[in-house]
């Protein structure tokens, strides 16, 4: 076989592995069970190249394995190549795909009943990891050698595809089936805010007691979730890791592929965890129109100079308010926010015609807390809100030290 040149120096790159016992340890004693292997030599390439393109160093790992894929329409390589496509294209045995909110495709509305079924182009079976079916069941898993876990998370506690690592790791440690993760950079990795998930409401939304904005890539919150014991009874997954090269945290990094149907841009995805709170309230983040989470209104707000009329379209069949004015503002524009920003969802409230129907059930889910709906609802100002967080958001970056890569 006949190599590029990058793939010559990919094969030197390195890779970090986590191996932990399961209730059954399955790590020699004499191997260390953490471990970093660096490059011999300089990168080929300043761009950052992301655990799927680091192919020549997971395909011998996949060699002779029945192989399952976690997957979405995220996982793709530089080329643009979709990372199923290529392991089917390499002879690698791909038995089953295992799709998270919103499918395989990423078709589905968030929240959409997802339904087991066949990839039209590879024929393979795709088992839904969303609706009632969270967590593969034993027959699921049966058969599979190893499981690869490839999404493009966006760094927010109640985007599901944390939750989704959370109930695979749990599966894999229970069946005794080694997990590898291809990591990816985060697009908000520089945050670190808003308000540390009260156990008692623990959800889908909400699985661990992180603040809302982690700053972890997917890689990292693996080790986190292992380090941390919390799959159920304390078990621990058999993960090894497959880094992104040439990436810091602090850099800017521009999703090749929207995420979710309703995160259609760079400026969605930084807004997306500010606004994602009104989800839990009688506004619109702009479903149904083409500024998804760069907008927000509602016909309860006062009249503005800006409005919008949600109607039904991909990833929002039935939109909040749906064919009715939406008063509210456009945040397409503003510069990038660099905090979870509380102004527009305390102006919203302060704002609105009926403060009685502002909230829903769904917000504390959202927030992981009560005491923000109530510091807003009784005026307290934002400045002593963010206080309240401080003492949580220190003792988590404590906690995630341990587990940063990069």
């Amino acid at each position: 076989m006949k190599y590029t040149l990058r793939q010559l120096f990919l094969f030197t790159t390195s890779f970090f592995t986590v191996s932990c016992a399961t209730a059954k340890p399955t790590t020699p004693s004499n191997e260390k069970p953490t471990e970093v292997i660096t490059p011999s030599k300089p990168q080929p390439t300043a761009n950052i190249i992301v655990g799927a393109d680091n192919y020549d160093v997971y395909l011998p790992m996949l060699a002779d394995k029945k192989v399952g894929v976690v997957t979405n329409p995220t996982s793709i390589l530089n080329d643009k190549t979709h990372l199923v496509d290529y392991l089917v294209a390499r002879k690698i045995d791909v038995k089953k795909i295992y799709a998270p909110e919103h499918g395989f495709r990423g078709t589905a509305d968030a929240g959409e009943l997802i339904k087991d079924g066949k990839d039209t182009k590879t024929g393979l079976p795709i088992i839904s990891l969303y609706g009632d079916n969270k967590k593969p069941k034993p027959e699921q898993l049966k058969g599979i050698d190893i499981i690869v876990f490839d999404l493009q998370d966006v760094g927010a506690r109640f985007y599901t595809y944390i939750s989704t690592l959370h109930y695979i790791m749990e599966a894999c440690a229970e069946n005794d089936i080694m997990l590898l993760v291809l990591d990816r950079p985060n697009p908000n990795g520089s945050i670190v805010d808003g308000p540390t998930l009260e156990k008692e409401h623990t959800s889908f939304v909400g699985m661990h007691p992180i603040p809302l904005l982690h700053g972890m890539t997917i890689g990292e919150y693996a080790q986190m979730i292992n380090g941390e014991k919390w799959l159920k009874d304390g078990i621990q997954c058999n993960v090894k890791i497959i880094q992104c090269l040439n990436y810091k945290r602090e850099m800017p990094y521009s999703l090749p592929v929207k995420p979710s149907p309703n995160l259609p841009n760079d400026q969605a995805i930084n807004l997306y965890a500010s606004l994602c709170l009104f989800e839990g309230t009688n506004v619109s983040v702009g479903r149904g129109t083409e500024k998804q989470f760069q907008i927000y209104g509602s016909p309860f707000l006062p009249k503005s100079d800006f409005k919008f009329t949600p109607k039904p379209n991909f990833g929002a069949k039935e939109p909040l308010h749906k064919g009715l004015v939406c008063n509210g503002e456009d945040l397409t524009l503003i510069k990038k926010v660099t905090q979870l920003e509380l102004k527009w969802l305390i102006k919203a409230y302060n704002t609105t015609s009926d403060k009685s129907k502002f909230f829903n059930d769904f917000f504390t889910k959202l927030a992981g807390t009560k005491e923000l709906q109530k510091q807003i609802q009784t005026g307290i100002p934002e400045e002593k809100i963010r206080d309240s967080w401080k003492k949580g958001i220190a003792q988590f970056k404590e906690m995630r030290k341990k587990y940063l890569l990069y």
